[in-house]
């Protein structure tokens, strides 16, 4: 798939892999404190500082309008719980447009933001808010701070041969959420009902994974926890098997993908296998393991489906097709960001 657009620039969405995987070697610098830095598939740095690791986690929020300032809560809380650590504090960057910002709408986001800490436990402690030259939307840039106690860690490569793939709830809550409330010809297409449906997604059963990677992290069984977003569940794989190094082979069949989703995705002529995730989380955990885990997930009200095993490899995804095995596609781009684009 390209991922160049006009004149050689650069798609809307996340870096290509293996220009970021330059940029992160060039760039980085190294520091003995720093247990866990920068990398593909590795969406939380881990610090050392005295009897607990802290987690930090960076995500802007740049798709959504509506709810913008909730979404930055729970988007970089997912990335923190991932590694096994609670979300504590939170900082945000509110960016606004100049011609569409009013004091209404900068306490309505300050406004979503402590509502959403509210549901994690954690606070609201810092940042910065400015009316920014240029934009047409808000943009929020949050960073959220975590801790985990040294023995509690889980490494973002530490998947194993021979592990089970387990994956939370169904693809795709966030794409198929952003969907129903931004792009015109679902609001055409279906009945204001399934709209409403689609839309509130978002809560129930909702974007975060915090209380389910807590209850399997809680097991001591689990190798390594990463949660879909940009690029859906396939891009997902692949920054997880590029994290640990080794390949993942999963079961198309037996991914379960949402009756909403499908159809949002038959209109839009997107594929749901890379459309935003957010809400859903993969679990690798060696087979021993697989029925507490699950049952630990369960008891949160959340189901949990194994997709696939790790294998011996070199970073690659492999889905089954019929009787075949075939090397999964990577999404450059976001469905849901070609979706939109389409009417921008």
């Amino acid at each position: 798939m390209g991922t160049a657009g006009p004149r050689g620039s650069l798609q809307v969405g996340k870096l290509p892999m293996g220009i970021l995987e330059g940029l992160l070697s060039k760039y980085c610098g190294a520091d003995p404190r720093v247990l866990m830095g920068p990398g593909i598939g590795r969406d939380a740095t881990v610090i050392e500082m005295g009897e607990k690791l802290v987690v930090v986690k960076t995500d802007p929020i740049t798709f959504a309008t509506e709810r913008i300032g909730w979404y930055a809560v729970h988007i970089n809380a997912n990335d923190v719980a991932c590694v096994g650590a609670r979300p504590r504090w939170f900082l945000a960057s509110l960016l606004l447009p100049e011609k569409a910002t009013s004091q209404e709408l900068v306490e309505e986001i300050f406004s979503q933001i402590k509502g959403a800490c509210g549901e994690l436990g954690c606070v609201l402690c810092g940042g910065h808010t400015e009316i920014s030259l240029g934009l047409g939307r808000p943009v929020v840039v949050g960073v959220m701070v975590g801790e985990v106690e040294r023995g509690k860690l889980i490494p973002s490569n530490g998947a194993k041969p021979g592990d089970i793939v387990l994956l939370t709830k169904k693809i795709a809550i966030e794409g198929t959420s952003l969907l129903a409330r931004e792009h015109p010809k679902l609001r055409d297409s279906l009945t204001e009902e399934e709209v409403l449906r689609c839309s509130e997604l978002l809560f129930s059963p909702g974007i975060s994974v915090v209380r389910e990677a807590m209850a399997a992290s809680e097991t001591g069984l689990v190798h390594a926890m990463h949660d879909p977003t940009e690029g859906g569940l396939m891009t997902a794989l692949w920054e997880m098997a590029r994290a640990c190094g080794l390949d993942i082979m999963v079961h198309e069949e037996k991914i379960p993908v949402m009756e909403e989703t499908e159809k949002v995705a038959e209109i839009l002529g997107i594929d749901p296998m890379g459309l935003l995730a957010s809400g859903s989380l993969l679990i690798s955990v060696g087979r021993d393991g697989v029925e507490k885990v699950v049952g630990a997930i369960g008891a949160m009200g959340v189901e949990a489906t194994p997709i696939g095993q790790v294998r011996e490899g070199r970073g690659n995804v492999f889905i089954s097709r019929g009787r075949d095995m075939i090397l999964a596609p990577m999404f450059s781009r976001d469905e849901a960001a070609r979706a939109l684009e389409e009417i921008s």
